[in-house]
């Protein structure tokens, strides 16, 4: 059985507006006020993510933080989860080739 919640796409709305990096980074996804769990980014543009987390109950709709190794982080709306993935939207865009290549 799969567990997928997607999020309505409003159809005026561009849903790639920018490239994706393929990535395979460890990072760190935290819900709005708690703990963080270990994730490993699995893309990455500027306006939003993909990342694989085995532990949380992530729904879609919450606000979450994308912790990053060098200390950075970015506010982002979960947009739709599938098993252990789930993709964000940025709340404001990130460089994602800077991060995607670091």
């Amino acid at each position: 059985m799969v567990k997928a919640r997607i999020a309505p796409v409003d159809p005026a709305h561009e849903r790639r507006r920018a490239k994706r990096h393929d990535i395979d980074l460890d990072a760190q996804v935290r819900e709005m006020g708690a703990e963080g769990h270990e994730a490993r980014l699995l893309n990455i543009s500027d306006h939003g993510f993909m990342a694989e987390v085995t532990e949380g109950d992530y729904e879609v709709g919450a606000r979450i933080w994308l912790l990053l190794p060098d200390g950075n982080r970015a506010s982002a709306l979960i947009k739709w989860t599938s098993g252990v993935n789930l993709g964000a939207e940025f709340a404001e865009p990130v460089d994602a080739k800077s991060i995607a290549l670091d």
